[in-house]
């Protein structure tokens, strides 16, 4: 078996084990999102499904019912357009990372390895719960 077809078995093992149907719209969907470095847009989520000929309106209902369930997470960062990306499936208690958004370009990038402090995540649960970081400012390209 290559590698391909493991990725495939266990992208569909993971929207079965959601609860969802594996239809070819969200197979191809959260194939995408794994692979991608960043969060996409529902248009760059369109975009990059275009040879596989989804139309836009079930990739919108495709995103919707993998965030319900937590295969994907949905994001905004501040420019009212919703971003999504996988969740990771080795991370069981995967609760989201930073992200940096370039007020130049747009450009949204994951920071990953950016974790709080201990010190910082006792603070903030004693304002409530963090539910996003979004670092602002000049991306490399841009500055």
């Amino acid at each position: 078996m290559s590698q391909h077809d493991e990725s495939l078995d266990l992208v569909k093992q993971a929207i079965r084990d959601a609860g969802l149907r594996a239809t070819p719209a969200r197979i191809a969907t959260l194939q995408l999102l794994r692979r991608s470095s960043q969060p996409l847009t529902h248009s760059a989520v369109v975009e990059g499904l275009a040879d596989v000929n989804v139309d836009k309106a079930t990739v919108f209902r495709s995103l919707n019912d993998m965030a319900e369930v937590r295969l994907v997470r949905r994001t905004q960062v501040g420019d009212h357009v919703w971003r999504f990306e996988a969740i990771d499936p080795n991370d069981e208690h995967d609760t989201g990372h930073p992200h940096f958004l370039c007020v130049d370009c747009g450009t949204v990038s994951c920071l990953s390895d950016v974790k709080l402090t201990a010190g910082s995540q006792r603070a903030s649960e004693a304002v409530g719960e963090v539910t996003q970081i979004l670092l602002q400012g000049h991306c490399n390209d841009c500055k």
